[in-house]
Formats: structure tokens, C-alpha cells, sequence
């Protein structure tokens, strides 16, 4: 833990000077001089659910040019469980034409990414997606970020609950300052002092913050990644629900080469009754606030906070705070960790279309003109989208008139094709990485088509071509695409290089380990040849990849410094 003397680090001096989150943004925002923002603001606009970026493939020949580089904006929205009605997705879509790149990015927290805003576009964009009831508030920066929910309403109505549940969490978390509807959506100037922060405090937390809500035994949000989350209690007829386990400490970044960071998976706490809920949550968020370190950004997440002080030290500061101590964790278990994919019949009747979408891009491309095909399924849609935790799209509450109606236009715009490919290409997931994100290593959704196809080829090679297997790649160890939970893992190091691991189990509640450093791609296939091989033939009947790796010796687990 560091000291108490040691001074905050320069991020949380930026937020006590910015006056609720404002700072100098305006003024950037109205500087015609340069299409990027002051240094201060690049740190508060990620609060109001943006990025500063650039062109890294543009940068040298601009610099030869001696243009500034190709500045623009992301901007994620705030969509608690991913729920998105045809109206919001058509706007969205109109802002990613009009403003944007022409794609939309379906994120692994169940939101939208709008990439290539232009800083003169901004404030457009924002107040387009507030049009249909969209906003961008705390879905980056040192908050609480998008609350994620099981995507698929399929068993029981429990799942609207749970949904209902990650709209509260989203909205008693969010920051309480004004300055985004004053900044983007021109409303009353603050005078006087910022707003009162009573969950998370005028200098709001140490680090980002994630929360989740899932229902077994599908875990489809990777719950034990989260900083919090809610593992739903169901009665036994799975009817009813009776309450929540928590979790809490989950967590996946990492800095390369930095052993006192580390991905950890998120401790089970105790039950809770609903009731009980949104006082544990903001309890939970007040803690970190009190405790995290503030003075190395490398080390304030809520993972490090209990890593260091322990479980104990976490229950007894909870129980003391809410006045009650939580009953002891009902019995649940976990059977998968990724989509059901195609059809599914609801509860109701409704029906449930989740389509494969690689890397959650949303674009029109040769034979494939998704973004097109998606707008017009909207236009016609009577129910409502939903965004998987695994950068899917659930065409979601059909009605059964409507269901052949949907197919033929995901027939026609080729958006049904990726449910026929292999198990391994359907389950797999990347980051952004290049060219636009600034910690990027290294390529990671445009190397995934190729790289899948490389562990296909081995899969045929060695006569295992339809089995399940879980494959992430991150450009960075950062975690965006939660790569610490596959089977299989390249995190990038440098242009075309990767740190492998390998053994996640297929629930995700088992992190992977190293299991080799900073290696190119015919390093990568030639282990992985030599494992498939063994695999092929010294697996047990039904056993995942992942578990026959510790099974057979291969791997030993990480000694945390």
C-alpha cells in the first residue's frame, strides 16, 4: 500500500481543480486552432463518455508533413444491459454516418462506440444521441461505469427484473454533477460552487468502476471480471427472484514487465435481498472511494484495494458500514460463458435473434452491409435490440408474425453468415486496438479474422474442428476484451507481437496464465500445434482445452510478487 505521504497522482490533481468535471472544456471545444483539446480536458472528457484519439497509420506521413495528427473522438454511450429500442438504434446510426466513420461498435459492456468524431462534430453528436434518450455520462473516466445485465429474456421474466436492476444500479451511481448537460446540451451555467458528490465524492473514485448483474447459469457478463457485481437467486422453479450473491474485487487490467499488477477474478461476499440492493451498491463504491490509492493510477483499482487489505478487512468495513451483516452465498452454478446464438423462443412467446457480429463492428463492407441491413430491421422492428457482453446483437421480443419478415433481411444483408462458421470464430473477442487507440501494442481486431483462422487449421489438422474454444486478443494488456478469461490469449507487446496465455475455464471464473512472452505468430501457432496435438489425443471425453492444460501439467500457476 503506498504511504499516506506519497502526493496524488497528476489525474486527481486534475479533477479537484475542475470544478465538477467542467475544467477548461468549453474553451477547447471553441479553440478553431486545432482539431484536439487541452491536456486537463482530455482526462475530464472521458467522465462525459469520450476519447481524444488519432490516426496512428496517418501519424508519420503527417508529421512529414508537418500537420498536427489526425485528431478525433470516440464516444461510448451509457446503455445499462445493453437495451436499445429501433428508434435510438437508427439514430445512432444516422450519428455514425453523418458524424462518424459510418460504423457503429457494439462494446464488451453492452454499449455503443461512435469512432472518428471530429472535435467542430461533437457537441452534435451529443445532443442527437440525447434526442432519443441516449447520453454518454460516466461511461469512461473514474466512475461507475455502463451496468451490464444478462443480454437474452428468454427463460423467465426474472431477466426484465435483473434488467430493471441494471438500470437503478446505473442511475444511483452516475456522477451527480450537471456539467454534461451544461457542456454538450447547452443547459444552466453552475454558478457558485460543483455539485455535492455524496456516492462518490468531489474528486469521484480512484479508477474506473464496473458493475454487473447476471443470472445463472448462463454467465454472459463475465461476472467475476467485475469490480461489483450481482449473481441473481432464484427460487426452484427459477420463477422468482429471491435475491442477489455480490462479488466484488474482479478486475483484468495489467501493465507489462509491472508484476505488482495483476488480473484478479471478484471474491463472493454474501447474499442480499433486493431491498437491500442500491444500499450495498453505493456502500461498496464508498469504500473504494475511502481507500483506494490515489496515488498511483497503476494500482487504484478496487482489486488492489482488496488485494491488500483482504477479504476480511472488506466484509468487516461493509457490515460496519451498512449496520447488518449479509447472510451467507445461496448455492448457484455457471454451465457457459458466451451467446446462445439464432433463434430462441421466449417466455411469453416473444422470439430472440442473436447474431454473430465479429468484433461488435457494425459497417457496411462488400457482401456484407450490416450497418444498412440493421437499419432496416429497425425500421420494421416491433421489439428491441440488445448488446451482448461478447459484442453480439440480440434481435430481441418478436413477435412470431414478424420472424420470417427478419430472416429474409438478415438473409439479404448477409448478417445470418457468421452463425454457420466455426465455434471458435463465433466465441471469439477483441479490442479496438489500432489504429486508433492510444495504448494499443499492437493489432488486435484486425488480426483476429486471420488469427482465428490459424487456430481453425490447427483444430482440422488435428481432427477437432467443432469443438468449443474460447480465443481473445487485446492490442494491450488493459483487458477491454477480458482476455485474462479465455482459453486462449494474445495480449499485444509490440507491432506483430503477443504474450500468450492460456487456461481460462469455459465459465469464467478461472483466469488464464503465462504461458509464453512476447512472441510473433509462427511462435504463437508452433505452441499451440504442439498442444492441440496433445489435446487431440489425450483429452477426456467432453473436457475443454483450458481445463486439459492444467489436467495434463502443462501450465503452473502465477506467483504474485
Amino acid at each position: 500500500m503506498p504511504a499516506k505521504t506519497d502526493p496524488p497522482s497528476p489525474v486527481e490533481i486534475i479533477k479537484k481543480a475542475s470544478r465538477g468535471l467542467r475544467g477548461t472544456l468549453v474553451e477547447s471545444l471553441a479553440d478553431p486552432l486545432t482539431g484536439a483539446i487541452r491536456d486537463a480536458d482530455t482526462q475530464l472528457i472521458k467522465f462525459h463518455g469520450s476519447y481524444m484519439q488519432d490516426d496512428r497509420d496517418l501519424r508519420a506521413e503527417r508529421e512529414h508533413q508537418k500537420l498536427e495528427p489526425a485528431y478525433s473522438f470516440m464516444i461510448r454511450t451509457r446503455l445499462p444491459g445493453g437495451v436499445c429500442s429501433p428508434a435510438q438504434w437508427l439514430a445512432l446510426s444516422k450519428l455514425a454516418r453523418t458524424y462518424g466513420t459510418g460504423s457503429l461498435r457494439l462494446t464488451t459492456r453492452q454499449a455503443f462506440q461512435l469512432h472518428g468524431v471530429i472535435k467542430k462534430d461533437l457537441k452534435l453528436t451529443m445532443q442527437g444521441m440525447n434526442a432519443v434518450l441516449i447520453d454518454s455520462i460516466a461511461a469512461c473516466g473514474d466512475v461507475n461505469r455502463n451496468v451490464m445485465a444478462a443480454a437474452n429474456p428468454v427463460e423467465s421474466r426474472v431477466h426484465q427484473e435483473v434488467y430493471d436492476w441494471s438500470v437503478k444500479l446505473s442511475e444511483h451511481l452516475k456522477p451527480k454533477t450537471r456539467a454534461y448537460h451544461e457542456i454538450w446540451l447547452n443547459g444552466e451555467k453552475l454558478v457558485g460552487p460543483a455539485e455535492e458528490e455524496p456516492i462518490l465524492g468531489q474528486l469521484y473514485l480512484p479508477r474506473k468502476f464496473k458493475t454487473a448483474v447476471v443470472v445463472p447459469p448462463h454467465n454472459d457478463v463475465d461476472i467475476y471480471s467485475q469490480d461489483l457485481g450481482f449473481i441473481a437467486i432464484l427460487d426452484d422453479e427459477n420463477k422468482a427472484l429471491l435475491g442477489f450473491n455480490l462479488t466484488v474485487g474482479g478486475g483484468l487490467g495489467a501493465t507489462h514487465g509491472e508484476p505488482q499488477t495483476f488480473p484478479r477474478v471478484a471474491d463472493l461476499i454474501g447474499f442480499l435481498t433486493s431491498d437491500q440492493v442500491l444500499k450495498v451498491a453505493e456502500t461498496v463504491v464508498m469504500i473504494q472511494r475511502d481507500f483506494g490509492d490515489r496515488t498511483d493510477r497503476k494500482h487504484a483499482r478496487f482489486k488492489y484495494t482488496i488485494a491488500d487489505r483482504g477479504v476480511d478487512w472488506f466484509k468487516a468495513e461493509l457490515f460496519k458500514r451498512l449496520g447488518y451483516t449479509l447472510e451467507p452465498p445461496r448455492p448457484f452454478a455457471f454451465t457457459t460463458q458466451g451467446d446462445r446464438f439464432g433463434w430462441l423462443c421466449g417466455h411469453d412467446g416473444r422470439w430472440h435473434l442473436t447474431l454473430r457480429i465479429e468484433s461488435g463492428r457494425v459497417v457496411d463492407r462488400p457482401g456484407a452491409p450490416f450497418l444498412t441491413g440493421l437499419e432496416k430491421i429497425a425500421a420494421i422492428h416491433q421489439g428491441d435490440f440488445r448488446l451482448t457482453a461478447n459484442q453480439n446483437l440480440i434481435i430481441a421480443n418478436v413477435p412470431a408474425s414478424e420472424c420470417m419478415n427478419i430472416d429474409k433481411l438478415v438473409a439479404d444483408h448477409g448478417l445470418g453468415k457468421a452463425l454457420f462458421t466455426s465455434p471458435v470464430r463465433r466465441d471469439a473477442l477483441a479490442c479496438v486496438a489500432l489504429p486508433t487507440c492510444a495504448l494499443a501494442m499492437a493489432e488486435a481486431e484486425r488480426y483476429l479474422p486471420a488469427f482465428v483462422d490459424r487456430v481453425d487449421e490447427l483444430l482440422i489438422k488435428h481432427g477437432l474442428k467443432d469443438i468449443p474454444l474460447t480465443v481473445r486478443i487485446t492490442g494491450c494488456p488493459n483487458g477491454c476484451a477480458r482476455p485474462y478469461l479465455a482459453e486462449i490469449a494474445l495480449i499485444g507487446r509490440a507491432p506483430g507481437r503477443y504474450t500468450l496465455r492460456l487456461g481460462a475455464d469455459a465459465i469464467g471464473s478461472r483466469l488464464n496464465v503465462l504461458y509464453r512472452d512476447n512472441i510473433d505468430e509462427a511462435s504463437i501457432v508452433s505452441a499451440l500445434d504442439e498442444l492441440i496435438a496433445r489435446y487431440a489425443t489425450e483429452r477426456h471425453a467432453n473436457e475443454r482445452f483450458g481445463d486439459f492444460l492444467w489436467r495434463a501439467n502443462v501450465l503452473k500457476p502465477e506467483i504474485r510478487a
